[in-house]
């Protein structure tokens, strides 16, 4: 995608250097941060530097292959693992994090010599990247055949091409339909507690031109009340075997409100997020992060400097999930790589089951 007219993906390699752009400072600064080392990989994903499912994947990747890269032939084996260990530990709930880490660690366990594991980890960990990017082109044309001229479609956090290697889940029907001249209006949630939606996607359909607005979290059932949105998408972090979604906190709401209006929700995810190990959304761990997202907002002064303050009084504490679960009984569809599945499990068993050649072929 684009920024300021010059194409980028969300997380690269560069001879072993991990890249990546820094979120943390966007939308007021635009900068990329280099890594080094699997653990300073490791600690851009747990940080939040880079996030949203497949962006994490692909870094998750990367990170392994920096392991395999770093590791000494006299304890090669035992490096791995703990690598492995250390990138899983980052961010417990998107399943794309572990599916890249096995990935990569199997690519690199199978060479036959220390120096074909490292080739194979780093081309691993490129083709997964690879594979995140297309799966977001494809969700994107599959996507845009529900779209047309007029919609008003609501999103909830940021699942753009900041939150892939490119394109993204959620917003990559959108960006295709707008590509091909179809005109939409995005309503964007700020997404609280750290404002995703407001730092993130408002900067995303800015720099892609699709017009939009930005609203409160709080401002979503009023806006679908009075008949203004027509459609809900949104990604996940982490679908179940029976349709179950882990998404940002807040996807329920918007869920359960959308049923009550009458208005479809989608969730768009590509194969790497269905877990068929869970088979419910009680099965999904749930990240619970730090109070302090919660009681302190950071932004731009008036000065110029991002700075960070306290909202809440100095004794406050907060309970702060980062994903809540939705139930498959509240998703209309899930738009992937491979076409429109509905939110059941046996399809869903059939989609996740289907050789890898075939989604090639299809994406």
């Amino acid at each position: 995608m684009l920024v300021n007219g010059q194409p980028y993906r969300t997380v690269w390699m560069e001879g072993g250097i991990v890249k990546l752009i820094e979120q943390r400072l966007l939308p007021h600064r635009f900068e990329i941060l280099s890594c080094h080392t699997c653990q300073e990989t490791a600690f851009a994903i747990q940080d939040m530097a880079v996030r949203g499912a497949g962006a994490i994947g692909a870094a998750a990747g990367y990170a392994m292959a920096q392991a395999v890269l770093k590791a000494p032939e006299s304890s090669f084996r035992a490096a791995l693992e703990e690598g492995a260990r250390a990138i899983r530990a980052t961010r417990p709930t998107a399943h794309d994090l572990f599916v890249a880490v096995e990935r990569v660690l199997e690519a690199a366990v199978a060479a036959p010599t220390v120096a074909a594991a490292r080739q194979a980890a780093v081309s691993a960990a490129g083709a997964l990247a690879d594979d995140n990017a297309k799966a977001g082109e494809a969700i994107g044309r599959v996507g845009a055949g529900l779209l047309h001229a007029g919609m008003r479609i609501l999103t909830h956090c940021n699942a753009g091409w900041l939150a892939f290697v490119d394109w993204g889940s959620a917003l990559a029907p959108i960006y295709s339909a707008h590509r091909a001249g179809v005109a939409l209006f995005v309503y964007v949630t700020e997404t609280r507690p750290r404002s995703q939606g407001a730092k993130l996607t408002d900067w995303e359909l800015a720099q892609a031109g699709v017009p939009h607005v930005l609203i409160a979290d709080t401002a979503a059932g009023s806006l679908l009340r009075q008949g203004k949105i027509d459609g809900v998408i949104v990604g996940a972090d982490r679908i179940a075997a029976n349709g179950d979604v882990a998404n940002k906190i807040g996807t329920y709401s918007l869920a359960v409100l959308a049923r009550a209006h009458q208005v479809p929700f989608y969730v768009a995810a590509p194969r790497s997020t269905f877990d068929p190990s869970a088979p419910d959304g009680d099965a999904i761990p749930i990240e619970t992060r730090h109070e302090d997202e919660v009681l302190s907002v950071s932004g731009l002064a008036d000065d110029g400097t991002l700075k960070r303050v306290r909202i809440a009084a100095a004794a406050s504490h907060a309970l702060n999930p980062a994903f809540d679960i939705t139930p498959a009984s509240l998703v209309t569809r899930f738009i992937t790589e491979a076409g429109l599945l509905e939110p059941e499990g046996r399809a869903i068993a059939a989609f996740v089951q289907a050789p890898h050649e075939i989604l090639s072929r299809i994406a």
